[in-house]
């Protein structure tokens, strides 16, 4: 088993400004082209557009949009959520469609889930949800979400659908939270996954997307998944799984026998790296660090016996 984890080094700067944040859009609004060809997934720059128009299947993840927050981490998540949506609107090869890996408002109400839907309609492409902690309080009732951004799902808001030989599984792991404030899936959710995984072929490649990471990225500040070993052995069998996620507002990544794992940045804010500080939450960075802190990672898979081709670059590399 090869367990390969990878994580920045932050501190905890002092706060931006509105006008500094205002400035950085850029960074916070970035979300990640992923190609499958061969069945073999990997991700790219999503400035370089270029990767998806020679891959049979091209989709974009974004994640944490968190609609309605105005701290000084970023005054405005909607101007950089609609930087995102720009970018993939000016994209030469236009992806097949989005994935939002969850917290989509900041706090669920009614106001938050229409101005969402407002802006997403931007997008001019399908996009596929799956719930952040934010969009179901807990102890309210995850109705509202389900009736906007759930129809046709299953339980709690799972899903699944097929594209292209790939199979793709939404799975909702913030209904209730487990110790530490990690996150579940269910009895019955697992139940599910087995059943909708019986029938495929263990050549299928796989991709799985939900909020909290299916891995322990970070046990401690609850950046896992308290179940998420039942749900991870009914996979193991299948030569190709890419597991996508977002919630800890940065780029990680773990590569554990077939599998990958891939934390996603938010469009609106950063998060400290795991262990660096009193705690996760909205990490303020100053302008003249923000860009030399906050980068992309490229991840390959070949079919090689050796590990990941990883890079990564910061944005203010050149």
């Amino acid at each position: 088993m090869t367990d390969d984890i990878k994580s920045p080094t932050q501190s905890q700067p002092p706060s931006l400004g509105r006008r500094g944040a205002l400035e950085c859009m850029a960074w916070a609004g970035t979300g990640l082209l992923w190609t499958l060809s061969g069945g073999l997934v990997q991700s790219v720059l999503l400035g370089d557009a270029a990767a998806a128009a020679t891959a049979p299947l091209s989709f974009i993840q974004i994640s944490d949009s968190h609609i309605g927050f105005s701290k000084p981490a970023n005054p405005d998540p909607i101007a950089t959520l609609r930087e995102t949506i720009g970018r993939i609107r000016t994209m030469p090869s236009p992806p097949r469609f989005i994935l939002h890996t969850g917290d989509i408002t900041h706090l669920a109400s009614p106001e938050q889930f229409d101005t969402a839907q407002s802006v997403f309609a931007d997008l001019g492409a399908p996009i596929h949800f799956i719930p952040g902690e934010h969009d179901m309080v807990q102890g309210a009732d995850p109705g509202p979400y389900l009736q906007r951004f759930g129809a046709d799902t299953k339980g709690e808001g799972w899903y699944s659908f097929d594209v292209d030989g790939a199979h793709f599984i939404g799975l909702v792991n913030v209904v209730r939270l487990g110790d530490r404030g990690m996150g579940t899936l269910g009895e019955a959710q697992i139940a599910w996954l087995r059943d909708d995984l019986a029938h495929l072929s263990s050549s299928t490649p796989i991709i799985v997307f939900s909020h909290f990471p299916l891995w322990d990225l970070y046990a401690d500040w609850g950046w896992g998944t308290a179940d998420a070993r039942a749900a991870l052995a009914a996979l193991r069998r299948f030569g190709s799984v890419t597991l996508l996620n977002g919630h800890v507002h940065q780029v990680q990544t773990k590569v554990e026998g077939h599998m990958t794992f891939h934390s996603a940045r938010s469009t609106a804010y950063p998060q400290p790296a795991p262990g660096v500080g009193p705690g996760p939450g909205p990490l303020a960075l100053p302008p003249d660090k923000l860009r030399a802190a906050i980068g992309l990672r490229t991840v390959s898979r070949r079919v090689t016996d050796g590990p990941l081709a990883v890079v990564d670059r910061s944005l203010a590399d050149s």
